[in-house]
């Protein structure tokens, strides 16, 4: 895993390069779940350098959301 001080280096390297509107999008992407295969091909990188950049950039994190509907009857008094 990166040092904090490496990944800021990285992501500076990043903006120098493609912008800090391009590191919006690339995050953006990668947080909505987008494939690295078309992350790649809009930055015309390999998938592996995707694959670093989500790691460096940030963290996966999985949530269980309940349905809205779900949660009502959570909140609905005892019979």
């Amino acid at each position: 895993m990166a040092s904090p001080k490496s990944r800021e280096r990285i992501a500076r390297n990043f903006v120098d390069r493609y912008g800090r509107k391009r590191l919006a999008e690339l995050l953006t992407a990668l947080g909505n779940g987008e494939s690295g295969q078309a992350i790649a091909e809009s930055f015309q990188v390999s998938r592996e350098r995707v694959r670093q950049w989500k790691n460096t950039f940030g963290t996966v994190v999985t949530l269980y959301q309940v349905y809205p509907e779900i949660q009502v009857i959570l909140e609905e008094p005892y019979s």
